[in-house]
């Protein structure tokens, strides 16, 4: 089994009474996304999109193959890892790390190593993982 080819991972902080200055102040890092209940942003297609909740996001840089430890480590390293501020903030908003994880065969696995799990356990961070399959394009190649 080959690792998984590509990873994007997100950590987000979402609530409707999410103020993302409040957060970042608390955290001490700037967003890589960040919004208010009610704004108006475009979209990717330029639509205009009402955002149903607050949300502040750090995005770590995509990695191909795969590196999910050290995505998070990275993400964590910039954040405080005080109990207590994780704590406040979990009290008052639902956080998550988000992980997308892409393939280009039918057959990619990875691990998650116990220090990474600590580490997000320790802050009360829940842990997701979309994972997309090849394209039909990917597996054509893959089987020439």
């Amino acid at each position: 089994m080959s690792r998984i080819a590509e990873s994007t991972v997100s950590l987000r902080i979402a609530g409707d009474l999410l103020l993302p200055a409040e957060v970042t102040a608390l955290l001490g890092v700037e967003p890589s996304l960040s919004y208010r209940k009610g704004e108006t942003l475009p979209s990717r297609s330029g639509r205009e999109i009402l955002r149903k909740t607050g949300i502040w996001s750090l995005r770590a840089p995509v990695c191909k193959p795969e590196d999910i430890d050290g995505q998070v480590a990275e993400i964590l390293s910039m954040l405080p890892s005080d109990p207590s501020v994780w704590a406040s903030l979990s009290e008052r908003f639902s956080i998550d790390l988000f992980c997308g994880l892409f393939m280009n065969e039918s057959n990619e696995g990875l691990s998650v190593s116990v220090v990474t799990l600590r580490a997000l356990a320790e802050r009360g961070i829940e842990f997701g993982l979309d994972i997309y399959g090849p394209t039909e394009e990917g597996a054509q190649s893959a089987q020439a």
